[in-house]
């Protein structure tokens, strides 16, 4: 066992041989939408009609016939007959040549129209509305299908869902949504000297930090960490406890890593699967293994608190970029330097909140970004905030990106 532990590998390559290494996948399970957040898509989400899935207002003013306002100005109106009203939720009425309708943001466009003079250009009088400015075919108009088309791909499998995805879903008339199954993660301590938490220790022993640490590392992950106990520094007690957390999807041993007497796990693993390293070139963490038995990837951390956990945070990723088939290439969150592909125009005075998507460090603004369009915050995947004393970035300007949802690639 000495001589595997002489032979220490370079962490990235460790990573590498992670990644080369037969590990079974997780499968998949429907959850509620209302739960879906940080889960991983499973399947493609196709969209089952229009959103929105009828023509509505984007303004509070009148539904009106283009082709009737064209001509009119502050000093000409144009004169239209008042015929009633839509709210939001109401269904719309029908208008025809000449009339107006008022209407609401948000609320169905009456059949006939098409579209909106807004309020500041326009005045009741008597039962009909003036109008002081013409509008074009579909003005103010959100249109059906605006945001999502029927049958339009919306989320692609192996997205981490965000919140403003599970608003699209809702939007679509899924409640249910089918997701990768988080990975159920055994941890099992090894050591003589370990006593539980919450026991009191004597000379010689030692409180069992790592387990709870690790489980709260695991669940933090989004993965269902399941604590194994502490077993004793005896081969047959260790064999049967990995062959238990067999059960689970992966498997964690903390202790026991080293090449002294009592360090049993890594025999105990090459005994039942394979050992693919055992020592790493990294300090703390130098104890550091990892094997396969049955398609199940096992890590060995070593016993030391800081070590298990920084070897933890180095190596579970990629094991967990194997059990889903999905690894991060950047957290939501951070902060990235991209150049603008066109300007992004603001008004003095109003900071603005410019939907981005980063690709190879170019980014590319969201065309359709309406603050009802809900899938720019979908199709994006940061934000580029414009301060109020800028009147917008220019095309080629370095900015710095907000990432609004983790970056993935799908294995």
């Amino acid at each position: 066992m000495g001589k595997i532990f002489a032979e220490r590998t370079p962490v990235d390559e460790a990573i590498r041989q992670i990644s080369r290494s037969e590990i079974s996948r997780v499968g998949k399970e429907s959850v509620e939408i209302f739960q879906a957040c940080g889960r991983i898509l499973a399947e493609d989400v196709i969209a089952k009609w229009d959103v929105p899935h009828f023509d509505r207002s984007a303004m509070d003013g009148y539904a009106v016939r283009a082709e009737d306002t064209f001509g009119a100005s502050p000093t000409n109106p144009v004169i239209l007959r008042l015929v009633g009203e839509v709210d939001i939720g109401e269904k719309p009425c029908c208008i025809e040549r000449g009339k107006a309708v008022r209407v609401s943001t948000g609320s169905a466009l009456p059949e006939g129209a098409n579209a909106v003079v807004m309020l500041e250009y326009a005045k009741e009088i008597e039962g009909s509305v003036e109008i002081y400015r013409s509008v074009t075919p579909w003005e103010n108009v959100s249109k059906r299908g605006e945001d999502v088309r029927m049958g339009e791909v919306v989320l692609r499998k192996g997205e981490i869902l965000q919140p403003q995805d599970v608003g699209v879903l809702a939007s679509l008339g899924y409640s249910e949504v089918e997701v990768i199954r988080r990975p159920k993660v055994a941890v099992i301590a090894t050591g003589n000297e370990l006593i539980e938490v919450g026991m009191n220790p004597e000379v010689g022993r030692v409180v069992n930090s790592n387990s709870p640490m690790l489980c709260c590392a695991i669940r933090e992950m989004g993965c269902e960490p399941v604590y194994m106990g502490i077993v004793e520094d005896e081969f047959g007690k260790l064999r049967d406890a990995v062959s238990k957390a067999l059960s689970t999807d992966a498997v964690i041993v903390t202790g026991g890593t080293s090449v002294g007497k009592r360090d049993l796990v890594p025999e105990v693993v090459e005994e039942m699967g394979e050992i693919i390293f055992h020592g790493v070139s990294m300090k703390p963490g130098m104890p550091t293994g990892f094997g396969v038995i049955e398609g199940k990837p096992v890590l060995l951390l070593p016993g030391f608190p800081v070590a298990c956990i920084l070897a933890f945070y180095t190596f579970f990723p990629e094991i967990l970029a194997k059990l889903t088939g999905v690894r991060v290439v950047a957290k939501r969150g951070e902060k990235v330097r991209a150049r603008l592909s066109r300007r992004i125009p603001s008004q003095p005075g109003v900071r603005t909140f410019a939907r981005v998507v980063v690709r190879n460090g170019i980014a590319s603004p969201v065309r359709t970004s309406g603050s009802g369009i809900l899938t720019s915050m979908v199709k994006a995947n940061g934000i580029v905030v414009v301060p109020e004393e800028k009147e917008g970035f220019e095309e080629g300007e370095l900015v710095e990106v907000t990432l609004i949802r983790d970056l993935v690639e799908v294995l």
